[in-house]
């Protein structure tokens, strides 16, 4: 079996540049649908036994109309090439509500040939996959409540779902493994966190309920490939070992966390009891580049921040972040910046004015057992005032007046 596996599209991600005027489409979402085109061209040459998509298609649960209009035509576009396609559903993809439709719904009811919706876990036998010589665990991501749905528990139940969330799904994949057929490949695909993988920048959002597998689980060798989505970081969690425990990460960059991060997605050989992987970089993706600096004095500032800038800049992401004691503020010229950033995708400037530190009161003394002159005496002490003799001398001849006033 020759399998393409990819996840992590988020195809709607426009948070940064402009529309596009001759599709009106931003040009962000343009990038991540170049990548899903890399994907798709890939699997259709490579002539793959089957596509693994493991989950989140979009960036949230509602996308527009334009964008499932756009993903659709990627995915018909393997429907009509007659390869069998697998679609995860995903956190992104998914409504809290019960009965609410997922945002990758209309390929299970329009019945789209060569393409089959996993939102519940399952077992899928060669029957259930075109007759392909191969079964499929799938774990898409799921909420407690589906999950004691789906294992007919009780109301009564609830606190062992919540406590044993991890373990019950283990015994129900165990489940799997003893009816699985050893002579077959199996396949395991999951949207969820793996104890022990690491995550990107794009930390999970759902802290809490976030499903977490359990290391061993994933790494049985009656498994020959675990085709991982939900974590953006690419890495082989059990590398080395039988069997890869893939995460491919997200196609596209989603933000400044992912800037050092190249895309990838895998095509695995894969046969009972062995599997080569091949991790195929996405050329072309959006380059993110950031610069840092910080501000000491008031001398040229302007030619210190373009300084901080990067070399190239010309079609990527920019972003300067600045430190700086807030006196400096007016004096950066963030037009005279954006000017010089001009052949930037976009560019952004952070800045990060700094406060002076609170002055601490010696240990042992109460501020309200300290005068007002003593008080200011530190205070004009933790600043290194130049005056302050002569500030200390003026504010005692006020309160003296202010006293003599006052009888």
């Amino acid at each position: 079996m020759r399998l393409l596996h990819f996840a992590d599209a988020h195809i709607d991600m426009a948070n940064y540049g402009r529309h596009d005027p001759e599709t009106g489409l931003p040009l962000r979402v343009l990038d991540f649908l170049k990548s899903l085109d890399t994907i798709v061209d890939a699997a259709i040459a490579e002539r793959v036994d089957m596509v693994i998509f493991a989950g989140d298609a979009y960036k949230d649960r509602s996308p527009a109309p334009t964008y499932q209009r756009e993903w659709g035509k990627r995915i018909v576009r393997l429907s009509q090439a007659k390869i069998p396609t697998l679609l995860l559903v995903g956190n992104h993809d998914l409504s809290p509500a019960i009965g609410r439709a997922h945002a990758i719904q209309e390929f299970d009811t329009l019945q789209v040939p060569f393409v089959k919706v996993l939102d519940k876990p399952q077992f899928l036998k060669p029957a259930d996959l075109w007759d392909m010589p191969v079964q499929v665990i799938a774990m898409p991501w799921i909420t407690r409540s589906a999950l004691m749905a789906n294992l007919e528990m009780s109301a009564a139940d609830t606190g062992e779902i919540f406590s044993s969330l991890e373990s019950r799904i283990s015994n129900l994949i165990e489940e799997w493994f003893e009816e699985a057929d050893p002579t077959l490949p199996l396949v395991l695909t999951a949207h969820a966190s793996v104890e022990g993988a690491t995550f990107g920048a794009e930390r999970t959002i759902m802290l809490g309920s976030d499903l977490v597998l359990p290391a061993a689980l994933v790494k049985d060798r009656r498994l020959d490939y675990v085709a991982m989505g939900h974590i953006h970081k690419p890495q082989d969690v059990n590398e080395g070992h039988h069997p890869p425990v893939i995460y491919p990460g997200s196609i596209e960059r989603v933000d400044f966390g992912e800037a050092k991060d190249d895309k990838f997605y895998i095509i695995a050989e894969v046969e009972r009891g062995s599997a080569k992987v091949r991790w195929e970089k996405i050329e072309g993706t959006r380059p993110f580049r950031e610069g840092r600096a910080v501000l000491r004095s008031s001398e040229n500032v302007t030619e210190v921040l373009k300084s901080a800038l990067p070399k190239k800049m010309s079609g990527a992401i920019v972003r300067l972040i600045v430190e700086y004691p807030r006196e400096l503020d007016t004096l950066i010229d963030e037009a005279a910046l954006r000017k010089y950033a001009s052949e930037a995708f976009e560019f952004h400037l952070v800045k990060r004015p700094q406060s002076e530190a609170r002055v601490r009161i010696p240990e042992g003394q109460v501020v309200s057992s300290m005068s007002p002159l003593d008080l200011l005496a530190q205070y004009l002490d933790s600043v290194k005032a130049e005056n302050a003799d002569e500030l200390l001398k003026l504010a005692q001849e006020i309160i003296s007046e202010d006293a003599d006033e006052a009888v």
